[in-house]
């Protein structure tokens, strides 16, 4: 069967799922495991994962370790242990990467083995699911991504006359969101048993930390009934069913109505728009349904925000009232000067003295992706400034790091111009990117 076929069979599938959960919302699915072992939808599951890379998990085996000893024996072999419901996860590999607002977040890596099972099952599952969430939740779902989120908080601004924000933040939800609740959003849909037991079993799996002093067990979501680990391929759906409850209890018992107030989500992340003078209230209710929910409200870092004369940070942007050319003001957004830190702290890294036995190619190799990633992103609103000093920024790093490199000192102003920097090194400038865009708002 060729590529086209398997792909289109997968998504006539899914088309089938979605259309049935929608037509029919009180619906629950009772044969689902067997399209999770179908050919298919592993191959498809597998090819999906293989696209995103990733580290590999405690046994340590890489895609490429499964390209190189047959992928379709190594798909086959799994097909064969879910058929026979042997399939049981491996414990998840815990690393810790840097948050944006400081300090660690705790990974948990699946195998690559799992990680393709739990792809297999969310491409069963999702589009079930994705009929009944709330279209203000935006994370991690097709078709849509956090610029939207961004543009309905300024409709909601401008258009529906917000001027109260609660720029709230929850203390670790993925970790603290109880198991029986979560498990009882998935069971509203789906009654099959072998689905709703691998979903559990991958929200007790133990994890294991390896340390200069080896490695180290635990289960401490097991023990505590909380918590779906953040790395896993099944966890941004659990994420979102979890927080759906939030949303169907806000919209659903009133509180959007009392308070004028309009919820926006992606991911953990959400901000309650509401009319003037109703904040403090939305926020007390806000608080007493987390806290119904189990879920815990980070004081430190929750506020209200009186519009227009503060702004608040959301998805990496700033949003608030800025002003234009000849002082006109207007509402908008621009990249936070945290994001624009973190891209400078990057390239800084990329240019320091431990990377001077390298070649000035791959210097450029790596700056390039991430200039281009950034600006990808941050290309909302009146850009064109912050992408100059930007451009002068990665510009004085290089240079500095190729007079370093040749044993000089000095900024390189003279010996390196800006025809050698991104004609013949060829680095990209941002300013370029931007030469066509107007000053839009947003």
């Amino acid at each position: 069967m060729s590529l086209l076929t398997l792909l289109d069979s997968v998504r006539t599938l899914q088309t089938t799922l979605q259309t049935k959960a929608k037509n029919e919302p009180a619906t629950r699915f009772y044969s689902l495991w067997d399209k999770v072992c179908r050919e298919d939808v592993l191959f498809d599951a597998y090819r999906r994962c293989r696209a995103n890379r990733g580290a590999p998990g405690v046994d340590r085996e890489r895609f490429e370790d499964i390209e190189e000893h047959g992928r379709n024996d190594w798909l086959e072999r799994l097909q064969q242990e879910l058929k026979a419901k042997t399939y049981r996860p491996q414990p998840l590999l815990r690393v810790w990467i840097p948050k944006a607002s400081g300090g660690e977040r705790p990974l948990g890596i699946p195998t690559v083995r799992d990680r393709v099972v739990q792809m297999a099952v969310l491409l069963v599952t999702g589009p079930i699911f994705e009929v009944d969430l709330f279209r203000w939740q935006y994370g991690f779902r097709t078709g849509v991504d956090a610029k939207m989120a961004l543009r309905r908080i300024h409709f909601g601004i401008v258009d529906r006359g917000a001027r109260d924000v609660v720029d709230a933040d929850l203390s670790d939800y993925f970790n603290t969101i109880p198991h029986g609740d979560l498990m009882r959003c998935v069971a509203r849909r789906i009654a099959d048993g072998s689905v709703l037991s691998v979903i559990r079993d991958w929200l007790n799996a133990p994890v294991i930390e390896r340390t200069s002093n080896g490695e180290r067990q635990s289960t401490e979501a097991k023990d505590s009934h909380r918590g779906t680990p953040q790395g896993g391929v099944i966890s941004p759906l659990l994420a979102n069913l979890y927080f759906r409850r939030f949303m169907l209890a806000w919209y659903g018992h009133g509180y959007a109505d009392k308070y004028q107030a309009e919820i926006v989500n992606y991911a953990d992340d959400f901000v309650i728009l509401c009319r003037e003078g109703r904040g403090e209230g939305a926020m007390e209710a806000m608080r007493h349904l987390m806290g119904k929910l189990g879920l815990t409200v980070n004081e430190k870092k929750t506020r209200l925000v009186k519009l227009p004369d503060e702004r608040f940070d959301f998805l990496g942007y700033t949003v608030g009232r800025f002003y234009g050319l000849g002082g006109r003001p207007y509402w908008g957004t621009r990249p936070s000067k945290k994001s624009i830190k973190r891209l400078k702290d990057a390239v800084h890294d990329a240019t320091t003295r431990r990377w001077n036995a390298l070649d000035v190619e791959s210097r450029v190799t790596e700056l390039n992706p991430l200039l281009r990633g950034w600006a990808g992103y941050f290309n909302q609103g009146p850009v064109t400034r912050i992408y100059e000093d930007l451009d002068r920024y990665v510009a004085r790093r290089l240079r500095v790091w190729l007079m370093r490199k040749r044993g000089k000192t000095g900024t390189g102003y003279r010996q390196y111009s800006d025809q050698f920097l991104y004609e013949s090194l060829g680095l990209i400038r941002l300013r370029t990117l931007a030469a066509n865009r107007s000053n839009a708002k947003v």
